[in-house]
C-alpha cells in the first residue's frame, strides 16, 4: 500500500523508533524528493554526557533514502538498506537536523544502472546539523541495494 507524502510523515510521528528517541519529519516533499528531520535533545535521548545519543541520532537518517526511491523508481524494483556508517565530527545539543534530496539525475542514473537487471549499490550521504548555528554534528553514508524485481528483469 502506498501512502502520500504527508500520511508518512504523520505516521511516523507515531512510530516507536521514532517516538521514543524524539525524532519528527519536519517535512516531506509531496515527490518524495527532500526530507527534513529533526531531534530534539531531551531526557530519553540524552548519552551520558548530556549530548545526543548516537543511536538516535542514526536512528534519525535511516529510512530516507529507501522510502524516497521506492516511492520514486515505483513498484519495478526492489529496494532496500544494505549498510550504514556514522562519523560523529561534534558533540550534538539542542536541536539538530538532517536534510534529504534526491534529484532527478540521480533517478536517472539509478534506473540506467538497474536496467540490465543486474544489482545496483547506490551510495548516498547526508549531513546532520545543529539547527541554530549549522554546524556539522555527523555524516552519515547509506548504501542501498537497488533491483529490478524478477519479472521486470
Amino acid at each position: 500500500m502506498r501512502f502520500s507524502a504527508g500520511q508518512l510523515r504523520k505516521g511516523m510521528k507515531w512510530w516507536p523508533p521514532f517516538l521514543g528517541a524524539g525524532i519528527r519529519v519536519a517535512s516531506f516533499a509531496d515527490d518524495f524528493r527532500e526530507a527534513v528531520v529533526e531531534l530534539k535533545l531531551g531526557r530519553l535521548n540524552r548519552n551520558a554526557v548530556g549530548t545526543h545519543f548516537g543511536g538516535s541520532l542514526y536512528a534519525m537518517t535511516d529510512p530516507f533514502f529507501a522510502i524516497m526511491l521506492m516511492h520514486n523508481l515505483g513498484d519495478r524494483y526492489l529496494v532496500w538498506d544494505k549498510s550504514g556508517s556514522i562519523e560523529y565530527v561534534a558533540p550534538g545539543r539542542g536541536v539538530v537536523h538532517a536534510r534529504f534530496l534526491l534529484s532527478e539525475a540521480r533517478l536517472a542514473e539509478i534506473r540506467a544502472q538497474a536496467e540490465g537487471g543486474d544489482k545496483v549499490l547506490p551510495e548516498f550521504q547526508v549531513e546532520v546539523r545543529h539547527k541554530g548555528d549549522d554546524s556539522l554534528v555527523a555524516l552519515v553514508r547509506k548504501t542501498l541495494y537497488v533491483r529490478l524485481k524478477p519479472r521486470h528483469r
